[in-house]
């Protein structure tokens, strides 16, 4: 997972100090990589998935590589706990946020990264299947940040309440996907990322009197584990899919993570970031056929 002897690659030292944030899907993937860079930024970290031993696992992995930059800081980055659940219940939702609030002795962040899909043409898919999608992506969504706001975020909720304005309130990023123009062979998921997205507008509407903010990003195609789930011929043309030529690194999503947990983030309350290339702006190979000059290249315009 990369040598955090300095921290964060790019944050102040220190920058999420004093806050706690829940991960859910932490234990593989792009949450296990937010995981670890908020706590290189200080935060003590949870993380939640429903496999105990790949949180486990996971969870001192991540301890291992923040350890040092948290101990410098004189603060809890390093400190990883896991805790095993199933976001879709809602009992269980309730059950994952006390007991990181437990753990950790307050809860100011959750980062609602669990989700999932399968590859299938829409005409292909049963009603099992969607409802199967929709339970995870948007039902799980909606339990783990009604649960947080209720349990911890809320002004009554026992919350931190420390009246640090610099601070911020609480945090809650919900992870979807890009593009917005449509997801070929995965129509399930692009109408549930697409709730997902109407409802972190709702929610931050509702709740932006109490501080606390709900952002969502739009998140590309990554170079990540379970990308080898899909088809050998999907993964090959992901890259190409992207006028940026490339997978993205977790890391980069990361970071943006960490960007809305941190003071700025309340300025992004109600929005969706999408970091992904640029593949929003187009779908299909790049350069698109027709486009190209006989070298292969896209041409310039000359200036005059």
């Amino acid at each position: 997972m990369g040598d955090a002897s300095d921290g964060s690659a790019i944050f102040a030292r220190g920058m999420l100090r004093g806050r706690s944030a829940l991960v859910t899907g932490g234990g593989t993937g792009l949450g296990k990589a937010t995981a670890l860079e908020l706590a290189r930024c200080g935060a003590a970290v949870t993380i939640a998935g429903r496999r105990a031993d790949v949180l486990e696992r996971a969870a001192a992995e991540i301890a291992r590589a923040a350890g040092d930059a948290g101990a410098r800081e004189g603060g809890t980055g390093g400190t990883v706990h896991a805790v095993a659940g199933d976001v879709r219940e809602a009992d269980d939702a309730r059950r994952l946020i006390g007991e990181a609030q437990a753990r950790m002795g307050a809860l100011d962040v959750l980062v609602n990264n669990a989700g999932g899909q399968f590859f299938s043409p829409a005409e292909l898919i049963a009603a099992k299947g969607w409802r199967a999608v929709w339970r995870l992506n948007v039902e799980g969504m909606l339990n783990m940040a009604e649960a947080a706001h209720e349990l911890a975020l809320a002004p009554d909720a026992g919350a931190r309440g420390d009246g640090n304005e610099a601070a911020g309130g609480g945090r809650i990023v919900n992870v979807t996907l890009s593009p917005h123009h449509g997801m070929p062979g995965m129509a399930h998921s692009g109408a549930a990322r697409a709730t997902v997205e109407a409802l972190t507008r709702e929610l931050a509407a509702r709740w932006a009197g109490e501080r606390v903010t709900v952002t969502a990003i739009a998140a590309g195609t990554y170079d990540t584990e379970v990308m080898v789930k899909y088809p050998a011929a999907v993964r090959a043309g992901m890259s190409r899919s992207a006028p940026l030529q490339r997978l993205g690194r977790p890391e980069e999503h990361a970071w943006l993570v960490a960007l809305l947990c941190s003071p700025l983030g309340a300025a992004f309350n109600g929005s969706t970031v999408t970091l992904d290339g640029a593949r929003d702006n187009w779908f299909g190979p790049w350069p698109p056929p027709g486009l190209v000059d006989e070298r292969g290249a896209v041409p310039v315009e000359g200036r005059r």
